[in-house]
């Protein structure tokens, strides 16, 4: 198996790969397989259905997809599924493995494992789709099981063995939501940040007006870093961590405003020249009503070339620090680029994490609810079902 491919997602789904990697892992039965599967995903998932794309005898990522809630519409959901599977380039084979906290059900005519109905939709749905079944897995706090023997058997979990180290994955211990809180910011770094905001905000707001207000020196010199916008989003990137407070202030002021919250996205995703382009053609919309390009659109939405996925993680660490250090109402701008970012990389879960944090704070936020209608429509960005895009799984 070859540990790399991309990441997807539709109501917490995630197609995830190793970081590029191209280091060859080999299974010679079910148990090795699932030992395998958190180095494929970069988690451990948890209630969750996994399905793995194979090329030949190589699966290239593991698609992970939440259990079906009580009510949700079976067909829907394998259609989905089975929908998104069959865009990963290349794909001929599929291996599955549900990971359940439920236990399974002993009957007179032998054991019945968790999800049994809804794994046998989406077999019988790929194998019509074309896909040869490679394996169907269960994994459960008593065990783990197949789905395709004639006479499903428990086999203790500790046959399972450990998931490789591998270059770039520290630690696969922690589930499909692990990374995705902000990180630990004191309250006077929170305070620190307000003030900086507000005195920015201020000095911005009475640019080029005689006024009386006493102007703090720092934001007055802050004021200096929104003069070439493209160049302070760049520079932002060398240091994502251990911000000023008043490059913190700037920064949540740019991303409060649409205009320049999505030059920057795109800059983050590409490079320094789209990143002037894409703003000269925000303000020229702005003032002119000029058409955007529409490759700059379509990037936006998930089409095109695929972005530069070490930048989006620095830029992803980067909004996280902003986020993490801005006063609640502020938030929600960085949150919902945090959600971009992630969806960019193909970390859905996390982008839905960010998405509902956001959601919180301002329930109407233009970009966060366009994103969730995104997700929620199993509408992904069309990269992450390329092989080697070096996009990750969150």
């Amino acid at each position: 198996m070859r540990a790399r491919a991309c990441e997807c997602g539709f109501s917490g789904c995630a197609l995830g790969h190793t970081h590029g990697m191209s280091t060859v892992l080999k299974a010679t039965d079910s148990a090795d397989f699932l030992g395998l599967v958190p180095a494929l995903a970069g988690f451990t998932p948890r209630q969750s259905i996994v399905l793995l794309p194979f090329q030949r005898s190589r699966a290239h990522g593991a698609m992970r997809i939440d259990l079906p809630h009580d009510d949700a519409d079976i067909d829907e959901y394998v259609d989905t599924a089975i929908g998104l599977l069959s865009r990963v380039s290349g794909t001929d084979a599929v291996a599955l493995v549900v990971y359940t906290d439920e236990l399974p059900q002993h009957t007179r005519d032998g054991m019945i494992l968790p999800e049994t109905v809804v794994v046998e939709d989406l077999l019988s749905l790929a194998v019509e789709s074309g896909l040869r079944i490679v394996d169907a897995l269960c994994v459960m706090p008593c065990g783990w099981s197949g789905y395709i023997e004639d006479e499903p058997e428990l086999h203790p979990l500790d046959e399972i063995p450990e998931t490789p180290a591998l270059p770039g994955i520290a630690d696969v211990s922690g589930d499909q939501d692990a990374g995705a809180d902000l990180p630990s910011v004191d309250l006077a770094e929170k305070e620190r940040v307000g003030r900086a905001l507000r005195d920015l905000s201020d000095v911005l707001a009475h640019e080029g007006s005689p006024h009386d207000v006493r102007e703090n020196p720092q934001a007055l010199a802050a004021t200096l870093l929104l003069d070439d916008l493209p160049l302070f989003f760049e520079t932002a990137l060398e240091r994502p961590e251990n911000l000023p407070p008043f490059v913190s202030a700037a920064l949540l002021w740019c991303l409060d405003r649409p205009t320049f919250r999505d030059a920057a996205l795109l800059q983050w995703a590409t490079d320094l020249p789209t990143g002037i382009r894409v703003l000269d053609a925000q303000l020229a919309f702005t003032h002119d009503g000029a058409t955007v390009p529409s490759e700059l659109g379509r990037l936006f939405i998930g089409q095109g070339d695929a972005p530069d996925p070490d930048r989006l993680r620095v830029a992803l660490s980067l909004v996280r620090n902003v986020a993490a250090r801005a006063p609640r109402a502020a938030r929600t701008a960085p949150l919902t680029a945090a959600a971009w970012l992630s969806w960019a990389l193909g970390r859905s879960t996390h982008a839905g994490r960010y998405l509902a944090a956001a959601g919180e704070i301002d329930s109407g936020y233009p970009l966060a609810r366009l994103l969730s209608s995104l997700i929620d429509a199993a509408v992904l960005p069309e990269w992450t079902f390329r092989r080697g895009s070096g996009l990750d799984a969150g």
